[in-house]
């Protein structure tokens, strides 16, 4: 069964810093892109962040998480990680994780992890 399962979201004060994972099942993970994902006012999700297929040696950010956040992936373990430090209140949110597979394949969600940043 093809499955992606998030975990580590927590409530954690500004300033504080997180891991996320996202452990996938029933796919060759190391052929797939990899992307996290979050909602944002306007827009379904918004992206977070991307690692490429294989070693991951390319990486992408949105602005408002670059220099914070880092994308990692472990094809091992067949998970991806998001790394996110320096954590604002504006970071709340449900975050989602995505398998990219091109187009002559339906990518799929992970059911998200939520993280809050508050006093």
């Amino acid at each position: 069964q093809e499955q992606l399962v998030e975990s580590g979201g927590a409530l954690v004060q500004p300033g504080g810093s997180l891991r996320l994972s996202c452990a996938a099942s029933g796919i060759i993970f190391n052929l797939y892109t990899m992307n996290w994902y979050r909602p944002s006012p306007g827009k379904a999700r918004e992206f977070v962040a991307g690692i490429s297929s294989g070693g991951g040696e390319s990486t992408t950010y949105a602005d408002s998480v670059k220099g914070r956040f880092t994308i990692s992936r472990d094809n091992a373990k067949k998970t991806v990680y998001l790394q996110m430090n320096f954590l604002k209140p504006e970071d709340t949110a449900v975050y989602y994780c995505f398998v990219f597979r091109g187009v002559r394949e339906s990518g799929f969600w992970g059911q998200g992890t939520q993280v809050t940043v508050s006093l």
